[in-house]
This record gives C-alpha cells, structure tokens and sequence, in this order.
C-alpha cells in the first residue's frame, strides 16, 4: 500500500511500485481529468502538480511520488493561478476538441504561480511539449496572457 496525497486528500492505493501515477489517479483513484495521450511524455495531456511543478504522470513510477502534493485538474481551481487560468480559457474559448486541455491548463497554472508576468518566450518553454492537435496556440497563449493580467 501507498500513501499519496491527491488534491489535498491521502489516500491509500494498492498499486506496483512501477505503475504509472496516471493510472493510479484514473484507475484506481478514480480521477479521470488527467488524460492519456502518448505514453512517453511527449505530449503533456498527462500533466499534473507534484509539489507545485508540472510532471507527466504518464512517465512518472507511484513510488516516485514519495510525500510530495499531488495536484490534479480536477483540483486546479483551488489555487489563485488555476482559478485565474481556467476562466481565461472560458472568456477566450480556447477549448476546440478538450483532449489536451487539462494539460495545457496545468502546465499554464504552474506558469502563471512561478512567473506571474510571463513574456512569449516564457510562455513556448512552459508550454513546450503541450501538444494541442486542434491547433488553439493562439488562443492559449492569449489566455496565459490575461490569467496573468488577473494575478
């Protein structure tokens, strides 16, 4: 048995060693937000909070997490920049498909919370790696512009 804490809560979850901490939310936790996309970490719809820090859960062993605060999106709008960043993706409707958003929507929460005044270029490193097939750019980098005019 593992102990993790997950969007403020322990819980206790029978989970290998080795298992992906995305199965742990979805399968055995029961958080199906956080999403599969590639395996491999390549395109960020996995991305959750460890601690604050964006982490592809895909990639990412349970026993890894160790005693760091897991945080996922269903969870994101508890905070300041989560809440800020959400409702920019409402005002500019950036969502088109939805697949990749709560990665998106993560690694920008974890954005705007460490740089609460990100240029263009902080916003591509942040968001390199959040792979949005419907091609929305454009309108995420607008949203992280006006969550961070909202901090």
């Amino acid at each position: 048995m593992i102990t993790l804490n997950i969007n403020g809560q322990d819980h206790m979850v029978d989970a290998p060693p080795d298992m992906p901490l995305l199965w742990v939310l979805r399968d055995t936790v029961g958080l199906t937000g956080t999403k599969f996309g590639c395996g491999i970490a390549q395109c960020g719809a996995c991305t959750v909070h460890l601690d604050g820090e964006p982490a592809r859960a895909c990639v990412t062993p349970v026993a890894q997490v160790g005693t760091r605060r897991v945080t996922t999106i269903e969870a994101i709008g508890a905070t300041s920049a989560g809440r800020k960043v959400q409702q920019a993706w409402v005002d500019l409707d950036v969502v088109q498909c939805g697949y990749c958003q709560s990665g998106q929507v993560m690694a920008a929460a974890a954005l705007i919370a460490a740089n609460p005044n990100p240029t263009d270029g902080d916003i591509d490193a942040a968001m390199a790696g959040n792979v949005c097939r419907c091609g929305t750019y454009v309108r995420v980098r607008a949203a992280i512009h006006r969550a961070a005019r909202e901090v």
